[in-house]
């Protein structure tokens, strides 16, 4: 027993600082010396008193205890101290890593354990996809991610016999991972009585990724499900919209679901697609994105809500209608006045009604037009909140860096078609002429005709029963870039936001310096809203002080500022109330200022008139 004691004495010798070592060595060796001296003890007393040597054993066995006790107590402070000193090692070799990419998007939040080496590889695959590439390859195939549905949704019951589904995933370089992730989580989660095919469209892709390896992919899920994904791949880049049509070409299921690439789908995310198709088949469907995030991957829930745009046709997301919200049942379908892209339809059905318009170029505006006219001919558009798509957000589009000038010329497409008198709301909302604008938007005689063989009612249609939160600018007298002929190289511009102070700057015609003149003689600076529920800002006079102020309407309103101005091309801006002019002085620093004062003769011109307003106005009003 002794000799085992020394041992592990020695044992803890070798593990503990110099102060813990020496009071556990001294504890230890009153220990062994009374444990040996009641072993004498008990040696000549053994044969006088028996019951007295068992006391002396029990005595020593409870000091074994104590010993054991005392050298795990001591074991645990040596794991402690050896864990504290290895995460300050961890934590020096950290801070030791310089940042290469301090101002990168993907390095906000993620990627501080990364070595040099792996931030240079994690933002080059960054920088050519829009997203964490780097990350993706080392992430499971077949990841789970969280059930965001509604909860009545998992409760909810489908038929047997449901239509089947042909899935298209458009492409154009898109990282392999992504790719088969979305193929791994489409046959995970779909019950393969249902699931005729996967399609991949590739948009021309350069990425040798998406070559022989991809096609080594695909095999081995045929030796799963043979014939399960099929390619078709465009021998030059032709855009979404062409992408999205070769999918739909080469479908075969009853339903085709038109993806991007870069998706998971969620746990019984078909069934209720299906089911609501059956029972309707004019209707086309957007499942609920939730967000996957480009920098970390994961997950933000979204919501449902009604799929919309604004005059630039820009997508956006709003409330649903007052009546959806009444059933208070989040797992209803919703009615949508358009849809963001990603779209499930009965497959004749959706070549019914004209499929997608092949005119538009490469992005943007075929969701919007597809939406409408679904609505004007004869179907309808609805959310379903029971199927979730969690959908990758890209930092960047590496296919496309400014988007403006294409949205641009496919909602002009989209305006001459579909939008009759109210297609100068498009121009007004990009800041475009009403007429010349120089902008070439295609060949449009098909689908005019198109338009007149479904018997599609007039837009206007659209607005009182479909979108009536869409406001048409009926009123305007001028829109554009408004300067001064004293300065005429500086724009009125709604100035640093958050503020309520308008200034000059040098023209550059973008959003801060839209301006529009009303027929009431209200002044917006700073863009017009396209819905009802949003207000403008006007320009006021507030009646004290040199300066103009800049205030949501409503507000100016309720201040009772003065905000109806007087303005003809090439005339003074001047207030109706008071009667000061809004002109261009020299102020305290001297740099140009806005200022209210009394009229000195300045004249301003408006970029773009509207040369026959009342006529023009006098048309759409008819027309509601």
């Amino acid at each position: 027993m002794q000799r085992r004691t020394m041992m592990r004495s020695g044992w803890i010798k070798g593990s503990l600082g110099a102060f813990a070592m020496a009071a556990a060595l001294l504890y230890l060796s009153s220990i062994t010396r009374e444990v040996h001296t009641h072993s004498e003890r008990l040696q000549r007393a053994h044969h006088n008193d028996s019951i007295r040597g068992q006391g002396m054993l029990k005595r020593m066995d409870k000091m074994e205890t104590d010993i054991t006790r005392l050298l795990n107590l001591m074991a645990n402070l040596e794991k402690k101290e050896l864990v504290k000193q290895n995460n300050a090692e961890v934590k020096r070799e950290k801070t030791m890593v310089r940042k290469l990419y301090p101002n990168s998007a993907l390095f906000r939040k993620w990627g501080d354990e990364l070595s040099e080496e792996e931030q240079k590889e994690a933002e080059m695959l960054f920088q050519r996809y829009g997203y964490n590439s780097f990350l993706s390859d080392r992430l499971p195939l077949n990841r789970e991610i969280p059930d965001t549905r509604p909860p009545r949704c998992a409760k909810k019951k489908y038929p047997e016999d449901l239509p089947s589904i042909s899935i298209v995933l458009i492409y154009l370089d898109e990282a392999l991972s992504i790719i088969k992730r979305a193929i791994r989580s489409i046959i995970d989660k779909t019950p393969a009585r249902l699931l005729k095919e996967i399609i991949l469209v590739d948009d021309h892709s350069s990425n040798e990724d998406l070559m022989e390896k991809l096609d080594e992919y695909i095999n081995s899920i045929h030796e799963e499900r043979p014939g399960m994904v099929k390619k078709v791949r465009h021998s030059e880049q032709l855009g979404l919209t062409q992408a999205r049509l070769s999918g739909w070409r080469a479908a075969v299921g009853d339903v085709v679901a038109i993806f991007d690439a870069h998706i998971e789908v969620h746990v019984q995310w078909a069934e209720p697609l299906l089911a609501r198709i059956k029972e309707d088949r004019t209707v086309i469907l957007t499942p609920v994105f939730d967000k996957v995030n480009f920098d970390d991957l994961t997950l933000v829930p979204y919501i449902a809500a009604a799929e919309a745009f604004d005059w630039a046709l820009w997508c956006m997301y709003e409330s649903f209608r007052p009546e959806w919200y009444a059933l208070k049942d989040k797992s209803q379908p919703g009615k949508s006045p358009s849809i963001m892209g990603i779209l499930v339809a009965d497959r004749k059905f959706f070549g019914e009604i004209g499929s997608l318009d092949g005119g538009m170029k490469i992005y943007g505006g075929e969701n919007v037009e597809l939406g409408v006219r679904v609505w004007l001919c004869g179907g309808s558009i609805e959310v379903i909140p029971c199927s979730k798509i969690a959908h990758l957000e890209r930092a960047t589009k590496p296919y496309a860096r400014d988007l403006n000038g294409l949205m641009r010329r496919n909602a002009l497409r989209v305006a001459e078609v579909w939008l009759d008198e109210y297609k100068y709301n498009v121009n007004i909302a990009w800041n475009l002429p009403l007429e010349k604008h120089g902008i070439d938007i295609g060949d449009v005689s098909e689908r005019k005709k198109l338009r007149e063989r479904l018997n599609c009612k007039p837009f206007r249609w659209y607005l009182d029963n479909v979108y009536p939160m869409l406001d048409p600018m009926l009123d305007l007298l001028g829109y554009g870039a408004l300067n001064n002929d004293l300065k005429p190289d500086l724009c009125i511009d709604q100035g640093p936001m958050p503020g309520n102070t308008p200034i000059t700057h040098k023209c550059h015609q973008y959003a801060p310096q839209h301006c529009y003149y009303r027929t009431d003689g209200q002044l917006y600076i700073g863009g017009i809203k396209s819905h009802k529920y949003n207000s403008n800002r006007c320009l006021v006079d507030p009646g004290t002080g040199v300066y103009p102020g800049l205030y949501e309407c409503k507000l100016a309103k309720q201040k009772k500022f003065h905000m109806l101005w007087d303005f003809k091309q090439d005339g003074p801006i001047q207030n109706k109330e008071t009667k000061r002019c809004l002109e261009i002085a020299m102020g305290d620093t001297g740099s140009d200022t806005l200022v209210l004062q009394q009229c000195t003769g300045q004249r301003w011109k408006i970029q773009n008139l509207l040369n026959a307003t009342k006529s023009m106005v006098g048309r759409a009003e008819t027309a509601r």
